[in-house]
């Protein structure tokens, strides 16, 4: 799970920079995530950024189906920009046993730990690097459990029932839940939505592809892990789609080593994206993990960003890179405050693990098969 809201200008004169500026007009609609870092910005990404406007005067009609007959679209009048629609009403809060040790944002919402951080990226040593790997390897087993469900059918609340159910079953703690107030214990996106899908009663269909993005806490220690999946037989174009991301995700970890330039994950990444039709989305970034869910450093998908620092032996971060079909990497948000979807309702799919930077080169901590599609 990723938080930071950067400047949303495809063109941004200064390498998107965590903005705080928004869109009035956005605003006004109920578009939420269209933030700037000022108004040179604001004005040089105008003929981009517009088409959000004129995309919530004309929403596309919704194609979900619920299980139920008393499932509802909590955001009537919210203008989407493709076919997904949330399915309310959400499933209660799921139960944490009480002897599972909680993070520090399990009651209040907030990360505290993560706000007091300051300071370079932490070096781990062997006895908290065992943690992580501990972690790392639960997570993805329950990563596993919840794609061997994916089928057409299935809501993504019965996802999150079976994440949810897998993580207590090893003694741990599902990340997500009430991380800044997130209700669930897993993200799910469907087809358009980029990230931070809240699992609803909306039922998988045939042709649609789903992120299942998990988070674990073992020990004290968080694994990070996520995969795009295909929902049945899906078509060409999301096939390269799955494809491409993961291919660029790969490429990505061959280059970590001791003394790689972090910046240069983006510029390897980017290029293999654009050369299949797809666009890297810049919002949101890969982090260092351990302890804290997310922290230093941070991690650009995209190139010519600007991001400080080198790989170290003993450091742990995540490379997640989200790319969408077509050439437009903005998204807009749902009224919910975490559903993130393209512009133009094209598809979006992702790629997570957690790696280490080892003497040699890089251990990924989450390692497992890629979905065949």
């Amino acid at each position: 799970m990723t938080s930071a809201i950067l400047c949303q200008s495809q063109s941004c004169l200064n390498d998107n920079p965590p903005s705080r500026m928004e869109c009035p007009t956005c605003n006004k609609l109920g578009i939420r995530g269209s933030f700037f870092c000022g108004q040179d910005c604001f004005k040089a990404g105008w003929k981009t950024h517009k088409l959000i406007h004129e995309l919530a005067k004309n929403p596309s009609s919704s194609t979900n189906v619920g299980k139920s007959s008393d499932s509802y679209n909590p955001f009537p009048n919210f203008s989407f920009a493709g076919t997904i629609r949330p399915l309310y009403p959400l499933s209660p809060r799921r139960t944490v046993p009480d002897h599972i040790p909680r993070p520090d944002y399990a009651t209040t919402g907030t990360p505290f730990s993560e706000l007091r951080e300051t300071g370079p990226p932490r070096i781990l040593n062997s006895e908290e690097i065992e943690k992580m790997r501990t972690a790392c390897r639960l997570s993805r087993e329950v990563l596993d459990i919840a794609a061997s469900h994916v089928r057409p059918g299935v809501t993504t609340d019965e996802l999150d029932e079976i994440v949810h159910n897998a993580t207590i079953e090893r003694n741990a703690y599902p990340s997500t839940m009430n991380y800044r107030g997130y209700p669930k214990s897993v993200c799910t996106s469907i087809n358009e939505v980029i990230c931070h899908g809240i699992p609803d009663q909306r039922i998988l269909q045939e042709g649609d592809i789903v992120n299942i993005a998990l988070s674990f806490l073992s020990q004290g220690y968080h694994g990070d892990v996520n995969a795009t999946y295909p929902v049945g037989k899906i078509d060409e174009d999301s096939q390269k789609l799955i494809r491409t991301t993961r291919e660029s995700l790969d490429a990505a970890i061959k280059i970590c080593k001791p003394g790689a330039l972090i910046r240069d994950l983006g510029k390897t990444i980017e290029p293999i994206a654009r050369a299949n039709g797809c666009a890297v989305v810049r919002t949101y970034t890969g982090h260092g993990i351990h302890e804290l869910f997310h922290c230093s450093p941070n991690i650009p998908h995209y190139a010519k960003n600007k991001a400080v620092g080198t790989m170290k032996t003993g450091m742990i971060f995540t490379i997640e890179p989200m790319l969408n079909l077509g050439t437009n990497w903005s998204e807009i948000h749902w009224p919910d405050n975490w559903t993130a979807t393209t512009v133009d309702g094209k598809r979006s799919a992702q790629f997570e693990e957690t790696l280490l930077i080892t003497e040699t080169g890089v251990e990924i901590l989450t390692a497992g098969r890629s979905p065949s599609i």
